[in-house]
């Protein structure tokens, strides 16, 4: 039973200081015992319910946890008001470094047992990203490291920083770290010799009090190649481009300045090649612009430098000018193709972001069905064919039991793979789920963009089995809602006719009384009447059962509308010889079920002798429009507002009296299912000068002798 001598969390959390008394279960209990916390008639009943030996238990450990927690928040105060760096070792804090490769499963795992080696110890693990947003790292491996983290105890974060260590060492020391785990480089011996220390090199230097474990794993040294992959920020026509203008532009350059040879000095010279290194840079890059610059430094040494036409400098002057020269050429090669690799950089992370923020906001919105979403990763990545395959059971043939393994739930493209090692390029997206592409292999900058792809796609999958589910529930869902509404005008419509027949039979059996024939033949009456506007309304109810399980049995055919009115009204009894009837005799033949229209009419003339008042009676009034038959059932009651005449052919509602409406139940909502059954429609129409309109509306039979035409 829960314990209502309660304090609120937020009064405990708002206090400034909290002091515990701690007590082990027994002694609290043998103080309850002794009735220094409840009274005597209390004891026994809070001893055997809530304060037993394991809930104080846990109610001791989650209370010296809280207090732990905020005496940790209490120092971390101290720290920061006091401009402490230093690590503290109050508790172990372990801290692991991801770089989202394989070896992260493994440096958790090992931080887990480090951080478990003392108790209350805090397990962490950082994912630095540069404030460029380019990186290597791969957002599904990345996703099950989180997982795993989170299933062992620990927290994930990311942190954004260009110098991957010092960010690394700033999160550890703010966070009061004790140790950190890193992985060995994945680097090569040779990369690494060529490129000086690694992160761990440099994470170890900067670490002070911080103890910092290397972790070996299987992917050392065998990640990354020889040399970073060397990749220009142009394109390769525009390299050629630029070659070609190389060639063209230095001879070029030689012919002009040398008819000009009397009008310009070497300086005027070497601006102009120093223009022409810059136009070749603009266009074709970094290479084809140092070839310009070294070619035009020898061209200049020997036709514009004393002594000409030799490789020979005389003066001081004009080395110190081609030197300059050369230099200038490089810096500026080297800025414009660092400003065209990063503008070429931007412009794909622009493009890549906004790709993944549409897909994303089209998947949480529910816009982009599974299909669609693989039609736009085909597009995106030029391939052939994408398909997202699911490990599980496999339905077998008649002779073979179901097997185990992959199948494609959505494909988009042709062929589909049929297994994720058939792929060109394969995502693990989860467990069970791989996203496969055929058609070509993707770089490392497309398999980061892909695995956020697929990333959508399991959101995708997720959301179209829960649409399914849902639709699936929803007929459910409708005949709950019918069962419900059954079973409220059962237990509303029936009782009164059954108190009513029982009361009669109840008296007429009773010895006590002696009833006189006029009151015998009452109370039988009052019986008969009773009993059969139960079972009137038992038909209705399996009528409507059959109308929503779609199992009505209808036998349309031709039928005349007056014999059919003839016999519903025959069937009121007394009050249906009081309806009026105008139906001309030239009316064509309705194709109907008779017996169903016949229930019709009756349900819809019995609403509307109730509610017409005395001396006016209802009239039935028919005519022929097209190939229609319209029957109109008028009275002269008090009417439905045109607001509420929509809920009057809902099953079970109500409109009740009180504000003058007419009160409908069942009646209508079933005459209108029957009538949509047979190929008619009823609707209400207002009666001019007041009163209810029920409009019937039937299929005719064409006539005979003029096919295609009604007689009118």
């Amino acid at each position: 039973m829960p314990q209502r001598e309660t304090v609120p969390d937020e009064v405990v959390r708002q206090a400034d200081q909290v002091e515990i008394i701690d007590m082990a279960p027994e002694g609290l209990r043998r103080r309850m015992a002794h009735g220094n916390i409840y009274p005597p008639e209390k004891i026994d009943a809070a001893l055997t319910n809530y304060f037993r030996t394991g809930n104080l238990t846990a109610l001791r450990e989650l209370a010296l946890l809280w207090v732990a927690d905020k005496v940790d928040e209490g120092l971390q105060r101290y720290r920061a008001q006091h401009g402490i760096q230093g690590t503290w070792e109050a508790r172990e804090r372990v801290v692991i470094a991801l770089t989202g490769g394989p070896e992260g499963e493994q440096l958790i795992r090992r931080g887990a047992r480090i951080a478990a080696r003392s108790t209350g110890g805090d397990l962490l693990a950082v994912h630095v990203t540069r404030s460029d947003g380019l990186t290597g790292a791969d957002p599904a491996a990345l996703a099950g490291q989180r997982r795993l983290i989170e299933s062992l105890g620990g927290t994930y974060h990311q942190v954004i920083g260009d110098d991957i260590p010092e960010a690394l060492l700033s999160f550890a020391r703010a966070e009061n770290a004790t140790q950190l785990v890193l992985g060995a480089s994945r680097r090569s011996w040779l990369s690494a010799l060529l490129t000086g220390p690694g992160f761990g090199s440099r994470t170890i230097r900067g670490s002070g009090d911080i103890d910092v474990h290397i972790v070996t794993h299987a992917h050392m040294g065998r990640g990354r190649g020889l040399l970073p992959r060397s990749r220009g920020g142009l394109t390769l026509r525009r390299r050629l481009a630029g070659y070609a203008l190389a060639v063209v532009l230095c001879p070029l350059l030689t012919l002009i300045l040398a008819s000009l040879r009397g009008h310009l000095n070497l300086t005027s010279d070497v601006l102009v090649f120093l223009v022409g290194v810059i136009a070749v840079a603009l266009v074709g890059g970094f290479v084809p612009a140092i070839l310009v610059a070294v070619a035009g430094s020898l061209l200049l040494n020997y036709y514009f430098t004393p002594p000409v036409h030799k490789f020979r400098i005389a003066e001081a002057n004009n080395a110190l000018a081609l030197g300059v020269f050369v230099a200038v050429a490089l810096i500026v090669s080297s800025v414009v193709d660092i400003a065209a690799r990063r503008t070429r950089q931007a412009a794909r992370a622009s493009a890549e972001s906004e790709l993944l923020v549409t897909t994303a906001g089209n998947v949480l919105r529910g816009q982009r069905a599974l299909e669609a979403l693989l039609d736009r990763i085909r597009e995106a990545f030029g391939m052939e064919s994408v398909t997202l395959l699911e490990c599980g059971t496999i339905p077998g043939t008649a002779a073979h039991g179901p097997t185990t393994g992959w199948h494609a739930v959505a494909h988009s493209g042709e062929p589909p793979v049929a297994r994720p090692s058939d792929a060109d390029a394969e995502v693990p997206v989860a467990e069970t789920l791989s996203l496969a592409l055929r058609g070509r292999s993707l770089p490392a900058t497309d398999r980061r963009v892909l695995g956020a792809f697929a990333a959508y796609t399991a959101v995708a999958l997720e959301q179209q089995r829960l649409a399914a589910e849902a639709e699936a529930a929803r007929p459910i869902a409708e005949a709950d809602r019918m069962r419900t509404a059954l079973l409220a005008a059962v237990s509303h419509d029936l009782r009164t006719p059954l108190a009513s027949a029982k009361a009669a039979v109840t008296s007429l059996r009773t010895h006590e009384v002696q009833w006189g024939q006029e009151d015998h033949d009452e109370l039988l009456a009052t019986a008969d009447e009773s009993l059969d506007r139960l079972a009137h309304l038992v038909d209705n109810l399996l009528d409507m059962s059959r109308l929503q399980a779609g199992a009505l049995s209808v036998f349309p055919r031709p039928a005349g509308l007056d014999d059919i009115v003839a016999r519903a009204l025959d069937d009121l009894g007394a009050p249906g010889g009081a309806v009026r009837v105008d139906i001309p005799d030239s009316l064509p033949e309705v194709r109907v079920d008779p017996a169903i229209l016949e229930r019709v009419i009756v349900n819809l003339t019995q609403n509307a002798l109730r509610y017409s008042p005395a001396g006016t009676p209802p009239l039935l009034a028919a005519s022929a429009l097209g190939d229609r038959v319209e029957l109109r059932v008028v009275d002269r009651g008090p009417g439905i507002p045109r607001a509420q005449q929509d809920r009057m052919f809902v099953p079970f509602q109500r409109l009740g009296d009180t504000d003058n409406t007419t009160g409908v139940g069942l009646g209508l909502a079933l005459s209108r299912g029957l009538t949509e059954a047979m190929g008619g429609t009823l609707d209400p129409e207002e009666t001019p000068g007041g009163g209810l309109t029920m409009a019937l509306s039937l299929p005719a039979v064409p006539d005979r002798g003029a096919p295609g035409r009604l007689v009118e």
